[in-house]
């Protein structure tokens, strides 16, 4: 029996993803990226409030398999399956983003290339100590993914995005967390157990404000203040009306007279 590449299974609201190619250091193929999707999809229809996207083995991911990718574009018959192979990372983001769920990624070992770019539109990263981060696609001459030309300004900043993708030097799990590209850093041994109790905190939050929040903070980077200020208003008068919100207010109230 072949082992499954990708791995998903669902604990009460808490949906995990798993890498599960270690001995080919989790490189990304078509069959790869397709399963990938396939399993943020069925999170999605499994309400999934909060997704935990782990590896593994001893890297999170060292991207593209660069063998396969050859192959691909140096045979005209795979020409049509080289352009499915490239548009999969791109459709594995709008997955991510139809997935009303906080998604949180535990990365550890290398994370190379495409396999960084996917983890830029998860919500929270959390990075054991021994991550190492690169994006060399130029280098080699090929181009950045998964909304990455834009998720990556946004998050560190268009100098240092530039700094990362034009040159495309090495930047260690400290370096990442100095500039904002992960939230937290860890040892290897405690990372399944940051991410399950980060999981299980962002769980027990309100699950229709915590949607709400998740859609508004990422829509409104691109919007006018005063459209963020009316979609605002309406989410609060939405969420104020959920029998949810009273009952927690009312715990609140009691607890602190």
């Amino acid at each position: 029996m072949l082992e499954e590449i990708i791995l998903y299974e669902k604990q009460g609201d808490i949906g995990k993803i798993t890498l599960n190619k270690p001995e080919q250091r989790n490189t990304l193929d078509l069959v790869t990226l397709k399963e990938l999707i396939n399993a943020f999809k069925k999170s999605t229809e499994n309400n999934d409030v909060c997704v935990i996207y782990a590896a593994n083995g001893k890297h999170f991911t060292v991207g593209a398999d660069l063998k396969y990718g050859y192959d691909l574009l140096t045979s005209r018959e795979r020409l049509a399956e080289a352009i499915e192979f490239l548009e999969s990372f791109q459709n594995l983001t709008r997955a991510m983003i139809a997935h009303p769920g906080v998604i949180i990624a535990g990365l550890h070992g290398w994370v190379i290339g495409g396999g960084f770019e996917q983890v830029l539109y998860c919500d929270l990263r959390i990075a054991a100590n021994d991550t190492r981060i690169m994006l060399p696609e130029l280098g080699v001459g090929l181009f950045f993914s998964n909304a990455s030309t834009k998720l990556l300004p946004r998050i560190i900043g268009e100098g240092r995005a530039k700094q990362l993708m034009y040159l495309g030097t090495e930047i260690n799990a400290e370096e990442a967390l100095n500039i904002g590209l992960v939230n937290q850093v860890c040892k290897p041994e405690g990372l399944k157990r940051i991410l399950k109790r980060t999981a299980n905190s962002i769980v027990q939050k309100d699950h229709l404000t915590l949607k709400w929040a998740k859609k508004l903070i990422n829509e409104n980077q691109d919007d006018t203040f005063e459209s963020v200020l009316a979609k605002e208003l309406r989410v609060m008068i939405l969420t104020g009306q959920s029998e949810e919100l009273k009952q927690r207010l009312e715990k609140f109230v009691k607890e602190k007279h």
